[in-house]
């Protein structure tokens, strides 16, 4: 069956960095896009972060832009979001997303994690 399983996610204080995994499996992982996605408490999921399938071209919000980086690994069916510059604002749970097509809306991705939860601050 498909599987994605995010991990990293934990307690830091702004400014801090963390690394964000994907792993996954159960489906032809390099013809997928993949996407992070979050969700803090109260608030709609929002995109964060994708890199397209075949191109590898990569999207960011503004949010992310120049603070967050995605990136995959073909061999081993992972993709991982390295976040610089926390903020308290980046706290949510964070889901890693795959999508046969060439978008970055919620509604097109095919298969989701479960999440992984990022803290920053108290």
């Amino acid at each position: 069956q498909v599987q994605l399983v995010e991990s990293g996610g934990t307690l830091v204080q702004p400014g801090d960095s963390l690394k964000l995994s994907c792993q996954t499996s159960g489906f032809v992982f390099a013809m997928f896009g993949m996407a992070w996605f979050r969700q803090a408490p109260g608030k709609e999921r929002e995109f964060v972060a994708a890199i397209r399938r075949i191109s590898n071209e990569v999207v960011y919000a503004n949010s992310a832009k120049n603070r967050f980086t995605i990136s995959k690994n073909n061999r081993l069916k992972a993709v991982y979001l390295q976040m610089d510059n926390l903020k308290p604002e980046d706290t949510a749970v964070y889901f890693c997303a795959a999508t046969a097509g060439e978008t970055e809306a919620p509604g097109g991705m095919h298969y989701w994690g479960k999440g992984t939860l990022v803290t920053v601050g108290s």
